[in-house]
Order: structure tokens, then sequence, then C-alpha cells
């Protein structure tokens, strides 16, 4: 799951946490606040009754205090305006016969569904009245009590509820929508950082990253920036001592060859001299099997003679420092065909400038054909060989040298090889920073190099 996706997931279920627990304040909070009404109402009442209370006192000195109570004329519109919606207050001690006055509680609010009637006041309990003094300096002047009505008090809570939630749905909804595109637009430098790692992961090493506005971003763009130079460096290194090796082995094998021609070569020519004259002296004298012995003997070393000049060839300087690589490439399919009638049918198929092509680069395509065509040749059942060497101009610059055949064989057991031969050319293409693959083809193997070339 992609990391945008992640965050914005957690952010929704934050906020839909923070949904809930404001649902559950707002619950509390409205069902709570008909207390805070219901005492309100007892205070104003009982406020304007004392004034209302002492104002007939003062005017009626004469009568008795008992007699002033309850209040006359506190029923009145002015004492209605006093008490909140839902809430009921009367006079104690009450007269006969005497309702509490009420505060409006006909569509105060939306009628709750009947489990949230049935829930709230089980969780929350059930409303306390509020009773006040008149007067508190007259205890005779009687009390005021409020009592909140259940079913507005629910009402007021269900409406005061939905009023939160439909802002609160709002505000977390244009929160997840700004909170997501922030979080999109902060993490959007990453894919370049993905980008990036994915060249350095096709040998593209050196790879250049915008300036990152956050400080972690620019932390890891640095640091992948600095990773890559310093992988550049090491494969720099690595093919240059690869090259270098190369270049002692090239120069270990010419030495050997020398030697070879020189001992061994020497040797065997005085071998077949010397078997040719023992054969020849026996014929005279008659001496029938030493005469056939010499001659087996000459067969033999005529075999190691050809042994030896097929080494000797590979020993040598490969001829791309002669002849070019297209002559050479010619040449190398020619002498194979060359050997045997039943060898299988070599295809050549070249395409594009190959003339300017020299130096290491000529020697890597060179070893890559020769060592492909030995092992198909040598190693496998090939009725028909195809090799194909192609430049392919452009910025990349580079030499594609395929060799298929038909032999059959597994793909997946040759590339495992570490054969002199396989680790010899892997060596070769990686020094010229190239790449070699081998893999299936239609009824056999397929060798396939590439070699960029210098500009």
């Amino acid at each position: 799951m992609r990391l945008v996706l992640q965050l914005v997931a957690r952010l929704l279920l934050i906020v839909a946490l923070c949904l809930d627990a404001a649902t559950i304040w707002a619950t509390f909070d409205a069902y709570r606040s008909i207390d805070r009404a219901t005492a309100a109402s007892a205070q104003r009442v009982a406020q304007a009754l004392q004034a209302l209370y002492w104002h007939e006192l003062l005017l009626r000195s004469s009568r008795m205090r008992e007699h002033l109570v309850p209040v006359p004329e506190w029923r009145t519109l002015e004492t209605m305006k006093l008490i909140s919606p839902g809430v009921c207050v009367e006079f104690q001690p009450a007269t006969a016969f005497e309702k509490p006055l009420c505060g409006q509680s006909q569509g105060i609010g939306r009628a709750p569904p009947r489990w949230f009637a049935s829930i709230v006041p089980t969780f929350l309990g059930s409303h306390a009245e509020a009773v006040r003094p008149v007067s508190p300096r007259a205890a005779a002047a009687g009390t005021v009590v409020a009592t909140p009505d259940e079913a507005a008090a629910i009402s007021l809570a269900w409406e005061y509820i939905l009023n939160v939630i439909d802002v609160a749905l709002l505000m977390a909804a244009a929160i997840a929508l700004l909170a997501s595109l922030a979080i999109a637009h902060t993490l959007a430098p990453a894919r370049a950082i993905v980008t990036a790692l994915q060249r350095m992961a096709r040998g593209q090493y050196r790879t250049k990253l915008p300036r990152f506005r956050s400080m972690e971003l620019g932390m890891i763009g640095g640091a992948v920036e600095k990773l890559g130079s310093r992988l550049e460096e090491s494969v720099e290194q690595r093919a240059a001592l690869t090259r270098r090796l190369i270049e002692i082995r090239d120069d270990e094998r010419r030495a050997l060859a020398r030697e070879l021609h020189d001992e061994f070569g020497q040797n065997l020519s005085a071998i077949l001299a010397f078997a040719n004259t023992v054969e020849t002296a026996s014929t005279k004298d008659g001496d029938h099997g030493i005469a056939q012995d010499a001659h087996m003997i000459s067969q033999a070393t005529h075999h190691l003679m050809a042994s030896l000049r097929d080494a000797l060839k590979r020993l040598r300087n490969p001829l791309p420092e002669e002849l070019g690589l297209e002559a050479s490439l010619v040449n190398l399919v020619d002498s194979w065909r060359s050997q045997s009638a039943t060898q299988p049918t070599i295809q050549l198929d070249l395409k594009g400038d190959l003339t300017d092509i020299s130096g290491p680069a000529a020697t890597t395509a060179y070893r890559v054909a020769q060592e492909c065509l030995t092992n198909a040749l040598r190693h496998g059942a090939a009725r028909e060989i195809s090799l194909h060497v192609e430049r392919c101009p452009g910025e990349d610059d580079a030499l594609l040298i395929r060799v298929e055949d038909d032999g059959g064989g597994d793909a997946a057991r040759v590339a495992r090889s570490a054969g002199f031969g396989l680790t010899g050319i892997r060596e070769r293409v990686a020094a010229a920073g190239g790449s070699l693959s081998i893999l299936p083809a239609s009824r056999g193997l397929s060798v396939a190099a590439t070699i960029p070339l210098a500009a």
C-alpha cells in the first residue's frame, strides 16, 4: 500500500475518533445544559419574586407577611420570559390547584429517536430540580422550585447534538481533504527519490535530485546522491582493476604462447622428424612392426601439433588488433566452417558501421563471440548457430553481440556455471562497462552482451 494512502487512512481514522469523541462530549454537554438552564430559570424567577415580595411588603406594611405568600400576580408574561424552554417553575408553598408555570416546549427541538431517548437517561441519569428561596432574609417568603421536562430536555439535547455533528462533519471533511492534499504534496518528492534509486539499480549511479523543501527529504536526497557517487567510483575502480588484470592475463597468455611455440612446438617437430626417420629406415630394413609404431607416433605428433596450433590461436593477440573487428569476425566464422564439413551451420549477421571500433571494445567483442561459438560447437548438439553483431548508434552508442543455437541446454545452469570461459567473458564485459545475459532461445540458448563504445 502506498505511503500516501496509509497516512490518509490513518488521518481518517483519527478524524473519525475525534468525531466520536466530539459526539460523546456534545451529548453529555447538551444533556447537562438542561440542568444549567433549570438552575438559571429558578434563580431568575426567585430574584424577580424577591423584588415583587419586598415591593408588596412596603406598600402593604399593615398586612401580615404570611398574607403576602404567595406573592400576588407572579404568574405573568414577564415571569414566563424568565423561564427557559422545557423548564417548569412552581411556587412553594403552593396554593390549592395551582399548576407549575412552564416555559415553551413545543417546537424547541426535533423528536429524538427511541434508542436515543432510552439510552441517554440510562447512562447520564435523570435531571435534578433546582430550589431557590425568594428571599434569603425572609424564609416565610417561600421558595421557587424549577423542574426540567424530561421529554423536552431530551429533544433539546438531540437538537444540540445534531447541530454540533453537522459542524463537526463539515470540519472533519475539510480537515481530511486539506490534510490529504498537504500529505500528498509533502510526499511528492519521494517519487523523485524512488526514480533515482531505480536508475541506480539499472547502473545510472550519478543522479541529480532537485532541492527539497523538507529537511528530512533533503537529507535523504543528499544521502542518495552520495551513495550514487560512491557506487560509481567503486564500479569505476573495479572496472579499472579488472582491465588491469585482463591486461596482465593477456601478457601471460602471449608469454605462454611464445613458450609453447618455441619449446613445445620445436620438440614436437623434432619428435615428428625422428619418427619419420625411424619409419623410413624400418621400411627399408623390412621391419614392419617398428615402421608401424613410428607411423603411429607421427600421427599422434600431428594431432598434438594441430591442438597446439589451436591453443596458440587462442593465446595469441586477438585478430581485431590486426584486421579490425569486422574482418576478424568473418575470419573467425570462416575458420570454424573450414575445419570440418560436419560442423553445424554458422550464420554471421553484421549490422551497422563496425569499421571504427577498435581497442578494448573490439577485443572484448571478439573474445565474447569466440568463446560463445566455441561453447556452442564443443559443448552442445547444435545444428545451426547464429552470430549477430550490431552497432546501436545514438546517445547510448553500444555494440550488441548475440549468439544463439538450437542445441538445447539449460540457461539457468549455464548462467550459474563457473567455467573459465564464461568467467573470462563476464570479466571482460564488466571491465568494459557492459552487461551479459544468458537466456533460453526457441530451441537452445541465447548469449547476449552489450558493450558501450567510448565517445
